[in-house]
């Protein structure tokens, strides 16, 4: 024991006796190799410096990204699969008329955009359920994963051992042991608290888990950063499930602490399943090391989905792109759709997000919006889960409210879902937040939905839930007390440390 104290001791002695030169290192390294904005960088300087032992701390578990080529080197590989990309970007360049009733000539360029840089197809001959309570939601995958034959692809950010996972892992369990192939992906921060013994049991049954860069120290996760927010379903590749909902007790509306869970979750059918499957099939490879292309079993359709020069004139054309952002990837795929969203809009921007932490391309787009007569409405959570993060939103929100943006807090419970919709024409829902985290650390993924009929179905009901919502309006914000102005400032100053 006194041997292991002398060791920390001079280890301790060494650090401080070199720190000047350790913080010079780090600085090099976030100035002149890491891809980040001024401001984070800035702000990973102050904490260095004024800060230097705990924020050498901080920065091994929260700033560094000096790995990630090398890590995410495989998937930027797998990333190069497309179907059909070169054929429905030729046809979007040369046809002479637009794609008529299923797409307007207003986003073509936003589809060409999502081909062009991460290869996302369009598929038009999707259907849209939506979910907006976890009970219903739940209840219908049940139903799904009980007539599923061929497999069952399972993966959600968080996955809790209660009563939720409970009703469903009985259903994998006996779909494995009747021949069906059952995958379960799961992040390793968001499952820490699933005990061993749960996967062990689901195993032993066929049912094959993977875990998106597992604790390393029973439940210690000391990688913060490149989360796998996903929350995807497909099953049969006839049926796909995408959105905000994870698996546990709360988002059933069953954790006091938050009571109602507002959320939205999307059940698709259609070409947009396979496009969901793709987007399991790299994230399963990367975390289970199983290459899922080798046997195009799992991305057999039937049936040429991505035709765009054949469209049945007997169905509702319902056009979709499945995107997604993550550290992997070259551009913020997501960020930039929504940017592009909020400048097509010329009637209004609709916004449902539980943490708005947006960056400056996004703020000043949605500022800009406002200004120009464009009426945009932000609707977030009463109470917060994340309460940094929740003060750097309330700061945000300051600034919506000054561009002549309106703003509301839902009051009913918790809002958790995520997505904007503008014009009673074009929506965007997913896993996605609207905050930095989500446009550049996390792995997510959105449901484009170039459809009126179900981008005012969505507007319909955000316009319920304003009457659950409480409006922040100019005078009330302005009448803050100092120490939450306090709060809010310095979450807000921290918040580029992401």
């Amino acid at each position: 024991m006194e041997t292991a104290w002398m060791a920390v001791t001079a280890v301790w002695s060494w650090i401080m006796e070199h720190l000047i030169y350790i913080n010079l290192i780090f600085s090099i390294i976030i100035v002149f190799f890491q891809r980040r904005d001024p401001k984070s960088v800035w702000t990973w300087l102050m904490v260095l410096y004024f800060i230097p032992i705990f924020g050498f701390v901080f920065y091994l578990l929260l700033g560094q990204d000096m790995g990630k080529s090398k890590m995410f080197r495989v998937k930027e590989v797998e990333d190069r699969v497309y179907f059909t990309v070169r054929g429905q970007e030729e046809f979007l360049k040369t046809h002479d008329t637009s794609l008529e009733s299923h797409l307007s000539r207003d986003y073509e360029d936003l589809v060409l955009y999502n081909l062009e840089t991460s290869g996302a197809v369009l598929t038009i001959d999707n259907t849209v359920r939506i979910f907006t309570d976890g009970e219903a939601k739940y209840t219908d995958l049940r139903k799904e994963l009980r007539k599923a034959d061929r497999f069952i692809h399972l993966q959600y950010y968080i996955i809790k051992d209660d009563e939720l996972f409970d009703s469903i892992s009985p259903i994998l369990a006996e779909r494995a042991r009747a021949g069906v192939e059952v995958r379960i992906l799961c992040d390793g921060m968001g499952g820490r608290f699933m005990p061993k013994k749960k996967w062990e049991e689901l195993k032993q049954c066929g049912v094959k888990v993977g875990i998106f860069f597992p604790p390393i120290l029973g439940r210690l996760q000391l990688r913060m950063n490149y989360r796998n927010h996903r929350k995807i379903v497909v099953i049969d590749n006839k049926v796909g499930y995408v959105g905000g909902f994870n698996i546990g007790r709360e988002y059933i509306s069953r954790d006091p602490k938050f009571g109602y869970w507002r959320d939205t979750h999307l059940k698709l059918t259609g070409g947009s399943v396979l496009s969901l499957q793709i987007r399991f099939a790299l994230d399963w490879n990367y975390a289970a090391g199983e290459n899922l292309f080798k046997d195009m079993r799992y991305f057999e359709t039937g049936a040429d989905l991505f035709r765009l020069d054949q469209v049945d004139p007997g169905i509702h054309p319902l056009g979709i792109q499945i995107i997604a952002s993550g550290p992997d990837a070259v551009s913020r795929q997501i960020r930039d759709n929504y940017i592009r969203l909020f400048a097509k809009a010329r009637d209004h921007i609709y916004i449902q997000t539980p943490y708005f932490v947006p960056d400056d391309a996004v703020l000043s787009a949605l500022s800009i919006a406002a200004r120009s007569g464009v009426d945009v409405r932000l609707m977030i959570p009463c109470k917060p889960d994340h309460p940094f993060v929740y003060w750097a939103t309330y700061s945000y929100v300051g600034d919506l409210l000054s561009a002549g943006a309106r703003c509301y807090t839902y009051e009913n419970g918790f809002l958790h879902a995520k997505g904007v919709m503008t014009d009673g024409r074009v929506c965007s829902y997913g896993t996605a937040n609207m905050d930095i985290r989500s446009f550049e650390l996390n792995f997510e993924v959105n449901a484009v939905i170039y459809d009126e009929e179900t981008t005012k179905e969505l507007e319909n009901i955000f316009i319920e839930d304003l009457k659950l919502c409480k409006e922040i309006t100019r005078e009330g914000y302005a009448s803050r007390d100092l120490w939450i102005r306090v709060k809010e400032q310095c979450s807000r100053l921290l918040s580029p440390l992401l």
